[in-house]
């Protein structure tokens, strides 16, 4: 251990005011980017499909369904298990992309920092 030095003592360092300032104005910037990016997300829609195209389902920024569409020829009363399989894997794999899409969006504006979840539910 060097002259002066003891164990478990960190160097002091002090930011400026000024410094400070900085960080909290490029902290608010992104923050309103974020409020932007997400109106802007809950605008946006896609839609995606299952069993062929047999089930298509789109689905808004808000992780609602807007538009369920269903081919008559997949309607089977003796088969509406399958009919259920294919409304579940379109509705989930609708939801997974717009959270995909989501997720993206934010880290553009926070550089991958992980902060998609500060006040943006299911994000």
């Amino acid at each position: 251990m060097g002259k002066g030095m003891r164990a478990g003592k960190k160097p002091k360092t002090r930011q400026s005011g000024k410094d400070m300032q900085s960080q909290l104005k490029q902290l608010q910037k992104m923050q309103a980017e974020m409020e932007a990016t997400q109106a802007e997300l809950e605008k946006k829609e896609l839609t995606t499909t299952a069993g062929g195209g047999a089930v298509e389902v789109t689905i808004n920024g808000n992780k609602e369904i807007t538009k369920l569409i269903i081919d008559k020829d997949v309607v089977d009363p003796d088969d509406v298990e399958m009919l259920q399989d294919l409304v579940m894997a379109a509705v989930n794999e609708a939801t997974r992309q717009m959270e995909e899409l989501a997720e993206s969006e934010m880290n553009k504006i926070t550089g991958g920092l992980g902060m998609g979840g500060m006040g943006f539910p299911g994000f």
